[in-house]
């Protein structure tokens, strides 16, 4: 079995066919997902996590490659997920773009999703989004063909349709529902999550979940400086969450400078756990809990998230 420092070593000298190999292997391991052949519940790009287990969430990463080795080797997932405990790893989405080791995060983020296909969830970010939606300025172009070399817009092309096929959210039932971005105001059913992807651009499910932000100060929802989605208050929340029977969201998307933050009276918990330029917080953060713990709202979670 490879271990983290094996993973690294091989991030470091990835080329394109490596990279190409592994994007080719998890386009194989999403298709039988879908298709009901692994072990998670799946509805469209909605996926089920049991209610036992115990679960490690990490928020943007954009490029960070130490920030990644911290939490890996801190939670020592790895070793974990080889000895076939219940053990889950949730990517909220934005492993790469904005950072210059994109490259070699992607390809330590995909090459878990190889060895622990039954354990590792990825989701979509912004900056993985369909192209109508993706975050601009995209600089992964550019960290791309440093790394790789001349093939780099055939491997960048087979990574972004990839990215179009990681799922959108992660629901445990009577507990919690992750996602990247913000809660879709206008969200009636779980099908308008599980499909959002389908109903894009018709309905705006996808464009919230994957770029919309919470704030205190809002009721409804208002326009956002980023140019897609919306803020959104705590009402909003409150209706997704009783429309899920939940009791809170965890979500990335936004820079923090603790790495975590609360919004909407503990209801929504946000995670960033990549540090530096160009974000410029301090600290990141990732969550690790038990599964089959239920909390009355994300505050209740704060022992069990991780700064650094």
């Amino acid at each position: 079995m490879r271990t983290l420092s094996d993973l690294l070593d091989e991030a470091v000298k990835i080329n394109s066919k490596s990279l190409l190999e592994t994007i080719s292997q998890v386009a194989c391991i999403l298709k039988a997902e879908r298709e009901g052949s692994g072990k998670f519940e799946i509805m469209g790009r909605l996926v089920y996590l049991p209610t036992f287990g115990r679960v490690i969430v990490i928020g943007d990463i954009h490029g960070d490659l130490k920030s990644l080795k911290y939490i890996l080797t801190e939670t020592n997932f790895l070793k974990k997920a080889s000895s076939k405990s219940d053990e889950y790893l949730v990517f909220l989405g934005d492993y790469g773009d904005r950072g210059v080791c994109s490259p070699e995060v992607y390809y330590v983020v995909l090459s878990l999703k190889v060895m622990f296909p039954e354990h590792v969830v990825l989701l979509q970010g912004n900056h993985e989004g369909p192209e109508d939606l993706l975050a601009h300025p995209h600089d992964l172009p550019m960290h791309i063909e440093r790394k790789i070399g001349g093939d780099w817009r055939v491997v960048y092309q087979e990574l972004s349709n990839l990215f179009r096929q990681f799922y959108v959210s992660v629901l445990v039932n009577e507990r919690c529902v992750m996602l990247h971005g913000g809660v879709p105001s206008n969200a009636k059913c779980i099908e308008d999550v599980a499909f959002a992807y389908e109903k894009h651009p018709a309905e705006t499910h996808l464009e919230e979940i994957l770029w919309s932000d919470p704030s205190d100060k809002v009721v409804g929802t208002c326009p956002s400086a980023r140019g897609a989605g919306f803020i959104f208050g705590e009402d909003v929340t409150d209706a997704f969450l009783r429309m899920l029977n939940v009791h809170f969201v965890v979500r990335g998307h936004e820079p923090v400078y603790e790495g975590y933050k609360f919004n909407h009276k503990g209801k929504v918990l946000t995670l960033f756990s990549r540090r530096g330029p160009p974000y410029f917080n301090d600290y990141g953060a990732y969550l690790s809990f038990d599964l089959s713990e239920t909390f009355d709202s994300a505050r209740s979670l704060k022992p069990f998230i991780r700064k650094f």
